[in-house]
């Protein structure tokens, strides 16, 4: 009985966990928000890239407010780019999938 109870709670723990992962990367902006980031910062990314696809998902129907450079387009101003996603913010570039409170941090916003 208590190795049910151990993998039960086990189970909800795991869960409640992927819960909580899948929900920072899913975090949805406000528009002002996606403006203020999209002003003062570069998205590089590429066609088929998935992380590039849930970092532009986060921005919901703002996405459009983001400057972004599709690298597998645009290879021309993709120079020193070596990964995807990849922002680029004050001069300083920083790879990977970033939170949004990340970026409200880095771009100032």
């Amino acid at each position: 009985m208590k190795k049910i109870w151990w993998t039960v709670i086990i189970i909800v723990a795991v869960i409640v966990f992927v819960l909580i992962i899948k929900n920072q990367q899913n975090q949805i902006v406000e528009e002002e928000l996606a403006k203020c980031i999209g002003e003062n910062s570069v998205l590089y990314v590429q066609f088929g890239c998935h992380a590039c696809e849930i970092q532009e998902d986060m921005f919901g129907d703002y996405v459009d407010y983001l400057e972004i450079i599709d690298c597998f387009y645009k290879k021309g101003l993709c120079a020193g780019i070596t990964s995807t996603p990849t922002w680029e913010i004050n001069g300083a570039r920083y790879k990977g999938v970033q939170s949004i409170d990340k970026l409200k941090e880095l771009t100032g916003c």
